[in-house]
């Protein structure tokens, strides 16, 4: 039995939102997506805190991660996420519009797994995401740390 595997998408913009959500669609991936709408929700989240407390135990396979967001941008997130020793080894794509050099010199200087420039058109940005999507939640193997839906049932039961 394949096994649900969360994503979270830490994305301020609706329209983004919809856009990826239909392309992770394509591999059945959309039902295990965690929408996030700024970088403070992300880190409390993944942090399990403030409205996210009591939220099952287990990490996402993938962070997906818009830098321009409000309250906290996405770069100070992936700043904390690998800086702590729990989270660290969550897998970590930015995906954003920005095409500063900075932006990808400081990312993957504070260890991002990917970055990702978003294409303008539609088609492109499909594909970009169904790409992403399908590496990090179906191919790629995950570290143990990361949990999955089914894993978090399993371990209600005991």
């Amino acid at each position: 039995m394949q096994t649900l595997k969360r994503i979270l998408l830490a994305e301020d913009d609706p329209n983004d939102v919809e856009l990826t959500m239909r392309a992770l669609a394509t591999y059945k991936l959309a039902n295990a997506v965690h929408v996030v709408g700024d970088g403070a929700e992300a880190l409390d989240y993944l942090f399990r805190r403030n409205a996210y407390a009591d939220r099952p135990a287990g990490h996402p396979v993938v962070v997906l991660l818009d830098i321009k967001m409000p309250r906290v941008d996405g770069i100070e997130v992936l700043r904390q996420i690998k800086a702590d020793p729990d989270l660290h080894v969550i897998p970590v794509v930015i995906l954003t519009s920005s095409r500063e050099e900075r932006d990808v010199i400081e990312s993957y200087r504070l260890g991002v797994n990917a970055f990702v420039v978003k294409p303008v058109d539609f088609h492109g940005f499909v594909d970009a995401v169904k790409e992403v999507g399908l590496f990090w939640a179906m191919i790629n193997e995950a570290p143990p740390t990361v949990w999955t839906h089914d894993d978090q049932l399993s371990q209600r039961g005991k």
